[in-house]
């Protein structure tokens, strides 16, 4: 009989344990994904700066359908995941695959995947933390569950990217092979915001790499 998990009862121990994946210090994927340029135009400086005036104000407040809503969403929304109908940001869609014979499954609180009105492949997995909801939830260990999936889903050799947030802290992520990796945090009612919202810009970059059609040669 094939087992089945929710990404909910994941923790990172949980995985490490089940699927053999070890977390590493550095991973050049993680270092170079985190560290590639994407300029920001005054406007996005400006539209960030507001949005993270709300943050400040409300991040100990909020609960988390709040905090997507007022800051994470719009954060998104800026980065523009639909400006191709190649791929799109989805959110809470069912999300299944097997791993080593378990059945991962559960909605991710959000996910950059090829297709425009419903997710094919996903290359990018995001988790929120539902402080209220599961005061003893492991959002880095959902994500990575997702993600884990992903890489199943995918067959590529890219790496899989992913990002988990606890109030107005954001960790990335990356899962290659069986290795992964985590970023320190980044801070959103701080600079640390611009950082955030330039490493979604390159995962936007990336997306539309993978998703743009073959050049066909005149022989083909």
């Amino acid at each position: 009989m094939t087992q089945e998990l929710k990404f909910s009862e994941c923790t990172l121990l949980k995985l490490e344990k089940r699927f053999g994946l070890l977390m590493v210090d550095k991973l050049p994927a993680l270092t170079a994904w985190l560290q590639q340029d994407a300029p920001l135009s005054e406007w996005e400086q400006q539209n960030l700066l507001f949005f993270q005036r709300i943050l400040t104000r409300n991040v100990h407040s909020w609960n988390e359908i709040e905090l997507i809503q007022n800051f994470i969403g719009p954060i998104f929304a800026l980065v523009d995941f639909a400006e191709s109908t190649r791929f799109n940001y989805f959110a809470e869609r069912d999300f299944k695959g097997q791993v080593d014979g378990v059945t991962l499954y559960g909605n991710p609180d959000g996910m950059i995947a090829s297709g425009f009105r419903e997710p094919e492949t996903p290359f990018f997995c995001f988790q929120e933390y539902k402080r209220h909801l599961d005061p003893k939830g492991d959002p880095a260990g959902q994500a990575l569950a997702a993600m884990l999936v992903a890489q199943e889903l995918n067959q590529a050799a890219h790496p899989i990217y992913g990002a988990s947030v606890v109030g107005e802290l954001w960790h990335f992520m990356v899962l290659q092979g069986r290795e992964y990796s985590l970023s320190a945090g980044h801070v959103a009612t701080n600079g640390g915001l611009f950082d955030i919202f330039r490493i979604l810009k390159v995962v936007k970059q990336y997306v539309m790499e993978w998703t743009s059609p073959p050049i066909l040669t005149p022989s083909e």
